[in-house]
């Protein structure tokens, strides 16, 4: 199974760096799917839950206030001022 780099972060620092399977995230156009191999783009993100597809097969969601979402070659970045796990 392909993954990819995912780093979340708030102004609190890093909440989450590990390799992901899959993000699944709102943004200002839609729910929207990354996965390895994504095409390059950046968008704003709303406030919505996100989750987070791990390699071992599990997912972590987590409350977002939104943000701003970086995708580039096998790597992901997003900023969020709130970003809590459930």
């Amino acid at each position: 199974m392909n993954t990819f780099r995912l780093t979340v972060s708030s102004p609190d620092g890093n909440i989450f760096d590990g390799e992901v399977v899959k993000l699944d995230v709102r943004g200002v156009e839609g729910d929207l799917a990354v996965m390895a191999g994504h095409i390059p783009f950046v968008t704003y993100l709303v406030k919505a839950p996100c989750t987070i597809f791990l390699p071992d097969g599990t997912k972590r969601i987590a409350n977002s206030d939104g943000g701003l979402l970086t995708v580039g070659k096998n790597a992901a970045t997003l900023l969020s001022g709130t970003f809590k796990f459930q």
